[in-house]
């Protein structure tokens, strides 16, 4: 970004030279404009371990293995920020999982 040696106010672009809006000041250098941007992306779908299966919510939901009618459950986001979670469920008696798409 280059400002103007007069007044101060950022020079724009006309053209391949620079110009001030506020003043009128020309310059006589070429200016090279450079943009960059870093994205990390990480994408890590939650893993719930053994030992803290205990804290997950309990609700209702029938077992597709055993039958069973209740099951620990939890939401992850694995698809883009603009659609659905994705739920996870874990059988309390048997420890089956499944999930539910939204």
């Amino acid at each position: 970004m280059e400002f103007c040696p007069k007044c101060g106010a950022i020079l724009i672009l006309d053209g391949k030279r620079s110009k001030c809006a506020k003043c009128s000041y020309k310059s006589t250098e070429k200016i090279k404009i450079e943009s960059s941007e870093k994205i990390e992306r990480k994408i890590s779908p939650g893993v719930v371990k053994e030992k803290d299966i205990e804290l997950l919510p309990v609700t209702a939901a029938i077992c597709k293995k055993c039958g069973h009618n209740e099951a620990y459950f939890w939401s992850t986001q694995t698809r883009a920020a603009d659609e659905a979670e994705t739920r996870f469920f874990r059988c309390k008696k048997c420890g089956y999982t499944w999930r539910e798409y939204r």
